[in-house]
């Protein structure tokens, strides 16, 4: 088949500028503005340096990124935050403009990037359906034969004549993937915002993507599940710090983002990531404590002793549905364990403001001698995620130390999961011919 996106030496630069520390008053602020205008004016080459108690640098989202999709793939881009990832997906929508290097794409291109983006606010459902479809370039016959299953999949009937802006940001993502998944582009880009959906939603969506490329068109696909991206997609892109690593097979790429490190943060950083956590208006996140044996653990695990985790977070608001948990991963991103603070609740818990932490153990002897992934996660409950979708990503290596499997220790068999089970064996009378 035939080369629907060519990317040549992608490049994409920003300028960061830094503001000096102190304070200055209001009649500083504008005396410095005007000061600065008017050199501005005198000497138009100033434009766009940096001014007074300012610092720039430049900052690379992309460099060098050169490669091919052709028709009908599922390409997967994965790597670590900030690796750009979603400004590649900006630049091949025509949202971002290049700094350098060359994009060819041959198709119309529907992008469903972030929550608010491709809808007005103030349009409803129905009309942002005809929006989305002229911008296209479909006709209004071709947007009311694909209606009826846009409003079904999307599950919004009763919504379909509110403004988009009354939606909750599940309501909007169904809507603009069931948009953008119906109306026929020829490629699709899709970035990490379909975890802000249910998980049945999620897996409605999976469906649908896989018929989409049965049906021979094009999709780019951003998602820190490489389960999904496994399931999904034929190729895979890695990137990091804005550079294309590898260009090959699911099972390698996944392979060498895991093994890399880069998934994870490690206990000595751990807390740098914390700090750095988007806000959120009702949560915030303070600490994340792993011990055995009462000490800090790092990234080295024994199996032979419980394994305790504490999460302290702040909640700053009244919030109904939330709850934070874990998901245990090993290499390949499956989810072996998952457990909710909340889970031997009756019904959805509604949390005060005040400080809170939230304590779990995981037993001893339940862990095998491999690598694992533990994900730590807040949520308000089919609302958003309080943290990144991908969860914050402690790499854990699990060193046997316990009793189980022990008589044959040259025994090369490493099992995801040892539980304790209770075995017998006696001695019993011949059976009878």
């Amino acid at each position: 088949m035939g080369v629907v996106i060519r990317a040549e030496q992608v490049g994409k630069r920003y300028t960061l500028r830094h503001q000096e520390s102190g304070y200055q008053t209001l009649r500083e602020t504008l005396g410095h503005a005007c000061k600065t205008f008017a050199h501005r004016l005198l000497r138009p080459a100033s434009w766009g340096k940096a001014t007074r108690g300012q610092q720039s640098e430049e900052f690379w989202a992309l460099r060098h990124v050169s490669f091919e999709v052709r028709k009908g793939e599922r390409l997967g881009i994965i790597g670590p935050n900030g690796a750009g990832k979603s400004t590649l997906l900006k630049i091949l929508s025509r949202i971002t403009e290049l700094s350098q290097g060359r994009v060819a794409i041959k198709g119309r291109v529907a992008s469903l990037l972030e929550v608010g983006t491709g809808f007005h606010p103030e349009l409803t459902g129905r009309e942002n359906i005809y929006l989305s479809g002229a911008i296209l370039g479909m006709g209004k016959r071709e947007i009311q034969q694909k209606f009826d299953e846009i409003v079904e999949f999307a599950e919004i009937d009763r919504f379909l004549d509110t403004p988009v802006k009354r939606y909750s940001s599940g309501m909007y993502v169904r809507l603009a993937f069931a948009v953008a998944a119906h109306l026929e582009p020829e490629i699709l880009v899709i970035d990490e915002v379909l975890a802000v959906g249910d998980a049945r939603f999620q897996h409605k969506c999976l469906g649908k993507m896989e018929s989409v490329g049965q049906e021979g068109r094009t999709i780019l696909f951003v998602s820190h599940n490489m389960q999904t991206i496994r399931r999904l997609c034929h190729r895979v892109l890695l990137l990091d710090n804005g550079r294309l690593l590898l260009d090959s097979d699911p099972d390698q790429a996944i392979r060498r983002y895991l093994e890399s490190g880069m998934t994870g943060t490690g206990q000595q950083d751990l807390r740098t990531t914390i700090a750095n956590l988007p806000a959120d208006p009702a949560f915030r996140l303070l600490d994340i404590e792993l011990r055995q044996q009462g000490e800090p653990v790092g990234d080295l695990v024994a199996n032979g002793l419980p394994l305790h985790l504490a999460i302290h977070y702040e909640i700053k608001e009244r919030v109904h549905g939330f709850r934070v948990y874990f998901d245990l991963c090993d290499e390949q991103g499956t989810i072996l364990l998952r457990s909710f603070h909340d889970e031997n609740q009756a019904a959805k818990t509604t949390m005060q403001p005040g400080f809170y932490v939230s304590q779990v153990a995981i037993p001893a002897n339940i862990l095998g001698p491999i690598r694992y992934v533990l994900k730590v996660r807040a949520t308000v409950f089919n609302v958003r995620c309080c943290v990144p979708p991908e969860g914050i990503c402690i790499p854990l290596r699990v060193t046997a130390t316990g009793p189980l499997n022990r008589a044959y220790p040259e025994d090369t068999f490493r099992a995801k999961l040892m539980l304790p089970l209770e075995w017998q064996t006696n001695v019993v009378a011949r059976p009878s011919a």
